[in-house]
C-alpha cells in the first residue's frame, strides 16, 4: 500500500552508506511516496533522485540531509513547495531559519527520520 503524502528527501545520496539513502530505501519499504533531490540524478530503491527543484511538487513532508551552509540558497524555494512539515536531521539543524518556515505555516521538526520511521511517529 502506497502512502500518498509525498516526502521530499533534500541532500539525497545514490551512495547506500549516507543516511539520506538510508532513508530513502526506509520510506520505500514502509511505503511512503517520495523522492528526492541531490547533485547526482539517479533512482534509489526505485525512487526518483533529481537535481531540479522543478521537478518537485505535491510535498507533504522535506526530511532535511544537507548541511545549513549549502542549504541556504535552497530555503525559499523550499518553502515556496508549501510542505506541511519539514524534518532537520542531525547535523542539518538550521535554527535561523525556523521562524521562515514558522511563518509559512510549516511544521519544523528536529529529529532524525530513520528514528521516527523505526519507532511509528513518522
Amino acid at each position: 500500500m502506497l502512502k500518498t503524502d509525498k516526502t521530499l528527501v533534500f541532500g539525497a545520496s545514490l551512495k547506500p552508506q549516507r543516511y539520506s539513502n538510508m532513508a530513502m530505501k526506509s520510506l520505500s519499504d514502509r511505503g511512503f511516496e517520495a523522492m528526492g533531490f541531490g547533485l547526482v540524478e539517479g533512482t534509489a530503491y526505485n525512487l526518483k533522485i533529481t537535481s531540479n527543484l522543478d521537478d518537485v511538487q505535491g510535498v507533504h513532508t522535506i526530511t532535511i540531509y544537507m548541511r545549513p551552509s549549502l542549504l541556504k540558497p535552497f530555503t525559499e524555494r523550499l518553502i515556496g513547495l508549501r510542505p506541511r512539515r519539514v524534518i532537520f536531521n542531525p547535523g542539518a539543524e538550521s535554527p535561523e531559519t525556523y521562524p521562515k518556515w514558522e511563518a509559512a505555516g510549516v511544521e519544523v521538526v528536529e529529529a532524525c527520520t530513520l528514528v521516527m520511521l523505526a519507532t511509528g511517529t513518522y
